[in-house]
C-alpha cells in the first residue's frame, strides 16, 4: 500500500489470494474471496516498527506501541497525535521490544484522563537473559498531544529468563468478567520447556489483575510460577482474545508450517514441541498432531503459513457479514484472514490483500477495523466497508 492519506477501495476478486492457504487441520478449507465483501482502507500516519494498537475504551483514540520502546496515540476522529511518556524501559532486539497496551473495558469513559493501563515489553535479565514481563499503571492525559504514566510497576515476569530475542509473545486478555488477566507466554525458541510446568514457557498463564495467581487454576497447588499456569505446550503465541461466547482462543506461530488457531481451555496440552502441522527450519520432521491423540489439535491449521499477528472476534454492525467471526492480521499473507468459527472448529473463507505485512487489528468504537503495518514506517489503516 503506498497512499498515505486518500482513501481507496480494495474490490475483493481475487479468488487466487484466497486460495493460496491450505487448511491441514480441521475444516480448513479456503472459500474464494468472492463470497466476502468489499472494504475501503485510508491510512493514517505512520511509525516506527509499531507493534500493538488497541482504543481507549468509551473514546476514538487508539494508542500504539512502538517496538524500540515509544508510544504514541492517534485521535482516529481528528487525526491528532500524541506521544506517552512514563513507558518503560525495554530490550529491545530480535523480536523483542515494546509488546501490548490493554485497558479495562469496565472503565470505559469519553474521556481519556485517569485510567489504568496494562503494558508488556521484553526485560533484560542477568548476563545475556531477558524475558517478557507485564506491567500496571495509571494512564494520565491533560494536554491534547501529550499523556503519560505513573505508577507503572511490573506484576508479572516470564519465568526464567534465557538467552535470545525471540517468542515473547507477551499478549493480554482480560476474561469478560475482568475477574482474570490472560497472559500469552512463548516458548522463547527453548521448545522443551513448553512440556515442563515448572517455568511458564509456552503456556498461557491466568491471573488476578493485580499479577497474583488465580485461584482455581489448573496447578494451583503447585508452588510458582506452576500455579500460574492455565494451558501448555504452546509455542509462540500473537494472538489472545475472548470470543462472544466467552471462550478464550490463541492464535499461534508454528515452525515451517503449522500455524494454530486453537481455543484455549483449563489444563489442555497443545502438545509443542512434541507434535505439530509443521517441520523444524532445518527440514526435521515433526509428527502431525493426529499421531498424538493426547494432546488438543487446532481447530484450524495453516501450511503454508500466515505468519499471524493478532486478531479480534468481530463484534460490530458496520459488516453485518463478519459478526461473530474472527479477522486475524497476517504478516508473510500480507491479509487480513477471515475464519468462521463453528464450536471447535473453524473455516477460512476469505483474505483481504493488502501488500504489506500486518502486524496488529483493532476494531474501533464506530465498527469500522483498524489495522497498523509491520516495520519502519508502518501504517495505521483504518478498514470500512466500500461505498
Amino acid at each position: 500500500m503506498t497512499q498515505t492519506n486518500s482513501k481507496y477501495i480494495a474490490l475483493l476478486s481475487l479468488p487466487a489470494i484466497a486460495l493460496a492457504s491450505c487448511g491441514s487441520t480441521n475444516s480448513g478449507d479456503t472459500q474464494s474471496a468472492s463470497a466476502d465483501v468489499s472494504i475501503a482502507t485510508e491510512a493514517m500516519g505512520e511509525f516506527d516498527r509499531p507493534w500493538a494498537i488497541a482504543f481507549a475504551p468509551g473514546t476514538k483514540t487508539v494508542f500504539l506501541t512502538e517496538k524500540a520502546g515509544t508510544m504514541k496515540f492517534v485521535d482516529t476522529a481528528t487525526g491528532r497525535t500524541g506521544t506517552v511518556t512514563g513507558v518503560p524501559e525495554v530490550d529491545y532486539g530480535g523480536q523483542g521490544g515494546f509488546g501490548d497496551v490493554a485497558f479495562l473495558p469496565s472503565e470505559a469513559s469519553d474521556t481519556l484522563d485517569r485510567r489504568t493501563i496494562y503494558l508488556s515489553w521484553a526485560e533484560a535479565g542477568d548476563g545475556d537473559t531477558r524475558g517478557a514481563v507485564v506491567g500496571r499503571g495509571t494512564l494520565i492525559c491533560e494536554e491534547a498531544d501529550a499523556c503519560r504514566i505513573e505508577g507503572l510497576d511490573v506484576i508479572w515476569r516470564q519465568a526464567p529468563k534465557v538467552t535470545g530475542r525471540g517468542h515473547y509473545s507477551h499478549k493480554i486478555a482480560f476474561s469478560p468478567d475482568e475477574q482474570y488477566l490472560f497472559i500469552a507466554s512463548g516458548d522463547r525458541q527453548k521448545l522443551e520447556p513448553a512440556q515442563d510446568n515448572s517455568n511458564t514457557l509456552g503456556t498461557v498463564v491466568r491471573l488476578n489483575l493485580d499479577g497474583t495467581p488465580a485461584a482455581g487454576n489448573p496447578f494451583a497447588d503447585q508452588a510458582a510460577p506452576t500455579n500460574q499456569i492455565w494451558s501448555y505446550g504452546h509455542r509462540n503465541v500473537l494472538g489472545l482474545q475472548f470470543a462472544p461466547d466467552g471462550s478464550l482462543w490463541d492464535l499461534e506461530h508454528g515452525p515451517a508450517g503449522g500455524d494454530e488457531l486453537n481455543r484455549v481451555e483449563m489444563g489442555v496440552n497443545y502438545g509443542w514441541p512434541t507434535v505439530s502441522d509443521g517441520d523444524h527450519y532445518n527440514g526435521d520432521p515433526i509428527p502431525d498432531h493426529n499421531t498424538r491423540p493426547e494432546f488438543r489439535t487446532a481447530a484450524i491449521g495453516w501450511t503454508p503459513v500466515i505468519a499471524p499477528g493478532d486478531f479480534i472476534f468481530y463484534t460490530g454492525d458496520t459488516f453485518a457479514g463478519w459478526k461473530g467471526d474472527v479477522l486475524a492480521a497476517g504478516l508473510s499473507s500480507n491479509a487480513i484472514i477471515h475464519v468462521t468459527i463453528d464450536g471447535d472448529k473453524a473455516t477460512e473463507v476469505a483474505r483481504h490483500d493488502f501488500g504489506a505485512r500486518l502486524r496488529d487489528i483493532a476494531q474501533g468504537p464506530d465498527g469500522n477495523v483498524w489495522v497498523i503495518e509491520d516495520g519502519e514506517g508502518g501504517k495505521l489503516i483504518k478498514v470500512s466497508p466500500a461505498a
